[in-house]
């Protein structure tokens, strides 16, 4: 493979530097499944709120770990999303290098890949055609339909997606970009770690997204969330309380602050 289709895939980490495919390991075990309670309980918190419960629960991920580069919500109102991270890497503005039948079966493995348990998954896909990320767009009416119906939740992808009237109903979508045509795109290949607005996803890591963002939630702080969000809550209510209060002043405000560093 060689030109501009294996430096990409070089920079994409797909090839090594003597143009040789990585062999990315494909559905790596997860040692331990979160119980569905507790994810279903993060579904109730907005990704900012989760990522300010992480740096309690987890303080060297206060900078990174989330998406860290803006991304259109194309359906703002949906519940936030907690699912299982399927990876995939993705390019349109080149012709698909496959042949037809190898292009189906790839993408009938990657479809696999998507429905394979644990579930619900949630598609984090990265556009590797950069500086023209987007310019054809995977996502639309036909994609987020066969991603739903195979238990997929969502997308994160620095991609385009299309279709917006006609996409599956109650499925995120958080993209890069808003784009008409489909061009030439076609899978380069999945199941490895990708990055997608400078968030970093392996298969089967937790993300919690909604129309914010989407941040990566380690396994093992999933029960302690919950109690940090409540401290989190409890001490900014002091705050806002007293910001809403009639005669507020920045004595006010100095006091309010000794008042929340008594919570605990």
């Amino acid at each position: 493979m060689t030109g501009g289709h294996g430096k990409a895939l070089r920079r994409a980490g797909i090839l090594n530097k003597g143009g040789d495919r990585q062999q990315w390991s494909k559905e790596p075990a997860v040692p331990s499944l979160p119980d569905p309670a507790d994810l279903e309980a993060l579904r109730a918190f907005d990704t900012p709120t989760i990522c300010n419960a992480l740096e309690l629960v987890v303080p060297a991920r206060r900078a990174i770990g989330f998406t860290r580069r803006p991304l259109i919500a194309a359906f703002p109102n949906l519940k936030s999303v907690v699912a299982f991270a399927r990876t995939a890497i993705i390019r349109s503005r080149e012709p698909h290098p496959r042949g037809r039948e190898e292009a189906t079966r790839m993408r009938l493995a990657y479809y696999e890949h998507i429905a394979a348990q644990p579930l619900p998954s949630i598609a984090v896909i990265q556009d590797i055609d950069a500086p023209d990320q987007g310019f054809g767009a995977f996502w639309g009416e036909v994609q987020s339909n066969v991603h739903k119906g195979l238990g997929c939740a969502g997308v994160v992808t620095d991609g385009s997606v299309r279709d917006l009237d006609a996409m599956a109903s109650d499925f995120l979508v958080l993209a890069g970009s808003i784009m008409p045509s489909h061009a030439h795109v076609h899978l380069v290949d999945f199941g490895g770690t990708v990055s997608v607005a400078g968030m970093i996803v392996s298969p089967n890591d937790v993300i919690h997204a909604d129309r914010h963002g989407a941040v990566v939630v380690p396994p093992a702080a999933i029960k302690d969330l919950p109690a940090a969000v409540d401290l989190l809550a409890r001490r900014e209510k002091v705050i806002i309380d007293a910001a809403k209060a009639p005669g507020f002043s920045v004595a006010r405000l100095r006091q309010a602050f000794a008042e929340q560093d008594e919570i605990h």
